[in-house]
């Protein structure tokens, strides 16, 4: 029963992902859209700033994503920690959690960064595109964080009930 339960929610979750990396793929002709119309409007050096913004945005988001993964990994073993964990293991979780820790500092900084670096374009752009225009450019850059924070979140669920369903079925002689 308990096994069902996990493949029924596994299912669930791959419907969902599919469906997210739908919306991943519509997302990305509204970006090479919008891409052609920036190019065509804006200066070339205008028009790298744009692209560079967008590239880096996704690279950034998924930064932050990973680091915050990677950490609450390790602050789960290190709830673990008993008087059965040698010094050794405990001392490289320290270690981990501190390096961890810093990185997605940095990666803070960084998105920090990249929010500054998105206001410049949102006014580079508000000097060549119509509201709506301005409007459709800004909803892409938030659905498109959006997806990729959804994509992510639903990977690590995948993985998580899949480990749980190996280790449930190993478990069953």
């Amino acid at each position: 029963e308990l096994i069902s339960g996990l493949r029924s929610k596994l299912q669930t979750l791959w419907e969902e992902r599919e469906l997210v990396l739908s919306e991943a793929r519509e997302c990305a002709e509204r970006g090479e859209e919008l891409e052609a119309m920036v190019q065509d409007v804006c200066k070339p050096n205008e028009f790298e700033r744009y692209m560079m913004f967008i590239g880096d945005l996704e690279k950034v988001v998924s930064l932050l994503l990973c680091l915050s993964s990677r950490l609450a990994r390790v602050q789960n073993a290190m709830r673990r920690i008993d008087g059965n964990t040698d010094a050794e293991e405990k001392q490289s979780l320290n270690e981990r959690h501190k390096l961890l820790s810093r990185q997605r500092e940095d990666a803070k900084d960084l998105k920090e960064n990249l929010d500054r670096r998105e206001r410049v374009v949102s006014g580079i752009l508000a000097k060549y595109l119509t509201d709506q225009q301005l409007q459709d450019y800004r909803r892409f850059v938030q659905v498109k964080t959006f997806l990729l924070i959804e994509q992510k979140d639903l990977e690590e669920q995948i993985k998580f009930f899949e480990e749980q369903l190996e280790n449930l079925e190993k478990s069953i002689p």
